[in-house]
């Protein structure tokens, strides 16, 4: 049946909702076989009383997040359409409510989805947390935004971040300069995100304090880890002895956040991942959580999304014929 309703909305939001050149509006009056207008500060929708209602709840969602002073991306409003179909809009839509923090240019950094959300809140519980899934779902930036926040409000002395470079062995020594010029390239995207957060500026100072330090993963052995956030990327390259290895550093008032992605692995044939190894070893361990991110989460280009999901399906059908020989 046909219905029309109507949603006054504060009218320096009206632009933010319909995006440029209407491509919100235009997105969701496809998806959902529906007119949307706007007069004076009212948005009118028409169609079928189903679909109207879905729109609405998505432009709620979207009005929520222009309000805060957020953007209204192409990714959030597809997860916004996403979860109206899941009915999780209401949840959804409060998930950027948290800021975290500030990035040295101004730009509020917020979780962007539930599986982002339950990841901030198992960080903030738990002295341990494992943080898995695909590419572009914010696993590791969200852990060193959280990471600085702590270290500014001086609940931690010294922040850690650490990856396993794999080629550490004989590959790595026919790169030219020295130990730390030769490592530099496997930390750069960990340099990338403090510069962004932090400033590079700062993150120098303290650099040079000691107070942050950027290391190969084979830097932690024999130490301990007091007072410390520490955030251990790239883990599903981690062999169990590394990963038992930095997981038994942990000190007194420190935090550890363990990132990976299970489906990229670069061990060598035959090398089992610590990363894999651990989440089945700890899942019942008190203060540690696993959280698993999912393409969902993903707040990259939207073809990222796309891309998982192929090889997503693909990997699925090598497994079967793998199986029954097909």
């Amino acid at each position: 049946m046909e219905q029309t309703r109507t949603m006054q909305i504060d009218n320096r939001l009206i632009s933010h909702i319909f995006g440029n050149f209407d491509v919100n509006i235009k997105k969701i009056e496809k998806e959902y076989a529906v007119t949307v207008v706007n007069r004076g500060d009212d948005i009118v929708i028409s169609g079928e009383e189903k679909n109207t209602e879905l729109a609405e709840q998505v432009i709620k969602a979207m009005v929520h997040l222009a309000d805060k002073g957020e953007e209204i991306s192409e990714q959030s409003l597809n997860y916004f359409i996403d979860e109206a179909k899941a009915d999780n809009i209401e949840d959804a839509q409060n998930v950027s409510d948290e800021l975290i923090c500030t990035t040295i240019n101004g730009r509020s950094l917020r979780p962007k989805t539930l599986g982002q959300k339950k990841y901030i809140d198992a960080i903030r519980k738990n002295t341990i947390v494992f943080g898995v899934g695909p590419a572009g779902t914010g696993k590791t930036y969200l852990a060193m935004a959280m990471a600085i926040t702590a270290f500014k409000n001086n609940e931690v002395g010294r922040i850690i971040l650490t990856r396993p470079a794999i080629e550490a062995g004989e590959n790595l020594g026919f790169l030219p300069g020295d130990m730390q010029q030769k490592v530099d390239p496997y930390l750069r995207p960990l340099y990338d995100a403090l510069y962004e957060i932090m400033g590079a500026e700062t993150f120098m100072r303290n650099m040079e304090k000691g107070a942050v330090e950027v290391a190969p993963l084979a830097y932690m052995r024999g130490r301990t880890l007091d007072n410390s956030y520490i955030v251990l990327d790239e883990a599903q390259n981690t062999t169990p002895e590394q990963m038992k290895m930095f997981l038994t550093r942990l000190g007194y008032g420190s935090k550890a956040i363990i990132t990976g992605d299970i489906t990229q692995i670069d061990l060598p044939k035959g090398k089992n991942s610590g990363l894999v190894e651990a989440i089945k070893i700890l899942a019942e361990v008190e203060d540690i959580e696993i959280c698993r991110l999912t393409n969902k989460d993903v707040v990259r280009h939207p073809l990222v999304q796309s891309i998982i999901n192929a090889y997503e399906k693909y990997e699925k059908k090598q497994e079967y014929r793998s199986k029954h020989g097909k």
